[in-house]
């Protein structure tokens, strides 16, 4: 199979890549914006056809996109706090890229698309879980971008037939995860000895999954799905930000002195939570039980500081909620 992998050198994005290039035909087309580390395929070097591109590239995604069994786009601006500072890049790549992307597939005839999404799209829950049909209502402007991308997409399939779905999946934690999202800065704050910022009072909840159990999903979907739907990834872990904290202190064995309260993110929101009966229909089931995968994060950070040491320089102190 020939595969083009757009925002494949991003975390989730370069594990796809990591787990295809040894069984199918890969091309990677990635802007290399900061989350983007060519370091992620070091692994696979030699082993896939990098184009470094934009998917708002109308013309290169002409030369790029013909010839491919199947497209799987997890090109996206997708930092919260960064929407929040600034939606302009958020809307540009989230929304007009995935519409670009989508019209040079329906041009090239590409009989199997993937649009990679959020839980983010669905805004705030207070008990239960939402299932496919569940209304958008996003809240930051990352999730409304990417709410927006997904409709395109939706309309895609049902106005000319392109042969998109859609996956949803929540909070993905697991190697090579640039760190300015939670697990992996909070696991390098402590392995510096440094503080970790909590939000507010630590109650928000999240469902949180591993990498490749969200990377298999998504292979389930290319190979199984119907175009024109929606399917969702749940979590193995339902946890608040206090509880998840909590763990990695007692992984690292950090008191508890060095959790640091900040004031809350605007607009917050309090929790999410999906059902995935009708990916678990198509035959998933995750593999990686939460305990397990967290104690291999953890144990990889504490493995990788020449990948991830770079990059910290680069995560301002305004994204990590500390004061100087």
């Amino acid at each position: 199979m020939r595969i083009l992998v757009t925002g494949g050198v991003g975390f989730i994005g370069s594990h796809f890549v990591r787990g295809r290039v040894h069984e199918d035909t890969v091309t990677v087309l990635d802007r290399l914006t900061y989350a983007g580390n060519p370091a992620n395929l070091e692994p696979v070097a030699g082993r896939f056809t990098f184009v470094h591109g934009d998917i708002c590239d109308a013309a290169l995604l002409k030369e790029v996109v013909p010839g491919h069994d199947l497209v799987v786009n997890f090109a996206a601006e997708s930092h919260v706090d960064r929407s929040i500072a600034g939606a302009g890049e958020f809307v540009r790549t989230n929304v007009l890229g995935v519409q670009t992307l989508l019209q040079a597939c329906l041009d090239a005839g590409i009989p199997r698309v993937v649009q990679v999404s959020t839980d983010e799209v669905y805004g705030s829950i207070d008990t239960g879980s939402w299932d496919e049909t569940a209304p958008l209502s996003p809240n930051s402007p990352y999730a409304a971008s990417k709410a927006a991308g997904d409709l395109i997409a939706l309309a895609y399939a049902r106005t000319h037939r392109l042969p998109v779905s859609i996956t949803r999946c929540g909070n993905n934690y697991g190697p090579y995860q640039y760190p300015e999202k939670l697990v992996p800065l909070f696991v390098t704050h402590l392995l510096d000895g440094r503080n970790v910022p909590l939000y507010g009072d630590g109650g928000h909840v999240r469902d949180w999954i591993h990498v490749d159990d969200h990377c298999r999903a998504i292979r389930l979907v290319a190979e199984r799905g119907a175009p024109g739907e929606v399917y969702h990834v749940a979590g193995t872990a339902e946890l608040t930000n206090i509880e998840l904290t909590l763990r990695l202190l007692d992984a690292l064995h950090a008191p508890g002195q060095r959790v640091e309260p900040v004031p809350d993110r605007k607009a917050h929101d309090r929790r999410y939570s999906l059902t995935d009966a009708k990916l678990r229909a198509l035959g998933y089931a995750p593999r990686i039980a939460f305990e397990r995968g967290l104690a291999e994060t953890v144990a990889w950070y504490a493995a990788h500081r020449p990948w991830w040491e770079p990059l910290k320089e680069h995560v301002p102190l305004a994204r990590t909620g500390l004061t100087p």
